[in-house]
């Protein structure tokens, strides 16, 4: 994960866009979803990536609608591959009020 933006849409409602670079190697291999994550590790919002991005590095994609509870500034987001898991750069971004 190199980038994220995000944007406040409603009280409580953010859209997130995020930049991962990966080096997918076809459907076997290749950056398959990322996370909002808040406190305490819970999952907040997920974009599942539906297929392999080799020609395309970096690339960004967006998740809207994500509902953040009252009294979060916070949230962490990170990406993971089908084969490793999560892993990389986790960035950590204030949300905007």
């Amino acid at each position: 994960m190199v980038g994220v933006k995000v944007q406040k849409s409603a009280p409580g409602v953010y859209s997130f866009a995020v930049t991962v670079t990966h080096f997918d190697k076809g459907w076997d291999h290749y950056a398959n979803a990322w996370e909002v994550i808040g406190p305490n590790g819970k999952l907040l919002g997920r974009r599942v990536l539906g297929h392999p991005h080799e020609n395309e590095q970096p690339f960004t994609r967006s998740l809207s609608g994500v509902k953040i509870p009252e009294g979060v500034t916070t949230v962490r987001l990170r990406a993971r591959d089908k084969v490793h898991g999560f892993g990389g750069a986790e960035i950590k971004v204030a949300l905007p009020r």
